[in-house]
């Protein structure tokens, strides 16, 4: 079956078809920049310009940075405030003129991961974690999804964990990556002491550079890197609208 997966990030959104039955993009990827400010108007006329691009007349999954419940978006942490309580799901079924299953942008991505990634017949508790505007977590119990943890909000050092080591802070700050992986290491190691998992999936853009700064991290449980890396969610979208 194939669906579209589109990915609303901070900074980007992107999309491409995806064979869910492989986990497999059937085309390279479009993004194109999230709109400033990111309104809902704004950022669902963007998507659909990604329907658009690909002439899509199917199935359609959406990942968004956000606290997801029932349709409605809870949270705004990297996007426009406007967003709280708007009922995205039907605001995005109205533009593009049929049902869209949305969900955690991090979520989607762990649920990539469980199923055609390292998260594979893994048991026991798994936290993806992902690394880009914010930090997001996707976290499983024997392979099913708890929605909607927030683990990128723990507070560190006086702020929000995603102020401290997100990886835009890598190039905002200026950080070496030495530093700013030891940063992340900090903050995983934290994540540890509070939910013990068996194993914790690093992604997002910067997961790309893991050979750069994965020697920093001294974490009490297996750390690896994404296998789909920054194309997780868009997978993990099209799953779950498959």
């Amino acid at each position: 079956m194939e669906v579209l997966g589109i990915d609303i990030g901070g900074s980007g959104i992107k999309g491409a078809p995806v064979d869910t039955l492989t986990g497999t993009l059937k085309t390279d990827r479009h993004r194109i920049p999230t709109p400033q400010p990111s309104t809902p108007e704004a950022v669902i006329a963007t998507t659909s310009m990604i329907v658009d691009f690909f002439d899509w007349d199917g199935p359609i999954g959406v990942t968004f940075p956000s606290v997801v419940q029932g349709g409605v978006t809870k949270t705004a942490a990297n996007v426009d405030e406007s967003w709280i309580g708007a009922p995205a799901s039907d605001l995005l079924a109205a533009a593009l003129g049929r049902p869209v299953a949305l969900l955690n942008d991090a979520d989607a991505a762990g649920l990539a991961e469980m199923r055609f990634g390292v998260g594979r017949g893994v048991s026991g508790v798994v936290v993806m974690l992902t690394f880009g505007t914010g930090i997001g977590s996707g976290f499983f119990v024997d392979g099913r999804l708890v929605p909607n943890t927030e683990l990128g909000h723990l507070e560190m050092h006086g702020m929000d964990a995603e102020h401290y080591a997100a990886g835009r802070i890598h190039e905002e700050d200026g950080l070496s990556f030495d530093d700013w992986g030891d940063r992340v290491n900090e903050y995983l190691n934290y994540v540890h002491r509070l939910v013990w998992p068996d194993l914790i999936i690093v992604g997002g853009g910067i997961s790309k550079e893991w050979d750069s700064w994965s020697d920093r991290l001294a974490v009490p449980t297996r750390v690896v890197p994404a296998e789909l890396r920054n194309e997780a969610g868009i997978v993990g979208a099209a799953v779950a609208a498959s």
